[in-house]
């Protein structure tokens, strides 16, 4: 595992733990070389989910872009890294436990949506501003004002 801060590629575990669920191992890890410390997650990859896009493509399920999106409407915002990450849990969760094999990324972009509203409102505008694909700024005002 590569240190996030020096990309170094040793590092010792401090500490594993499991998920409540079992589905996740949790791992405190510190870089043999800069000796800062770092979390990974461990999980099984049995996701045979296909993503319907906009324009009727299809790909691969990817929970790291999914991630990436959220982290990014929660950037700079006070919500703990571990608050995000059972965001993203709880939402692949809800899509493996789907009977269909195929969920559109409009599907995928409201769960997010519904999620970030409870979570913190900068991060939902954030959101909502990239996914609704606001034209102008009286679309966003609207939103703004539904939201409060």
């Amino acid at each position: 595992m590569r240190c996030p801060y020096c990309n170094y590629p040793k590092s010792s575990v401090l500490e594993s733990r499991d998920s409540e669920d079992n589905q996740v191992t949790r791992r405190r890890r510190k870089c043999a070389k800069c000796k800062k410390r770092f979390t990974t997650y461990e999980r099984v990859e049995i996701i045979d989910l296909k993503v319907v896009k906009k324009d009727g493509s299809k790909e691969e399920f990817n929970r790291q872009k999914m991630r990436k999106g959220i982290h990014i409407a929660c950037e700079k915002r006070n919500i703990p890294e571990e608050e995000v990450e059972r965001l993203v849990e709880d939402i692949e969760l809800r899509l493996l436990n789907r009977k269909s094999t195929e969920v559109s990324s409009s599907d995928i972009g409201r769960m997010i949506l519904t999620r970030l509203k409870k979570l913190d409102a900068v991060a939902y505008l954030r959101f909502a501003s990239v996914f609704l694909e606001f034209d102008n700024v009286e679309e966003f005002r609207k939103q703004l004002q539904e939201f409060a």
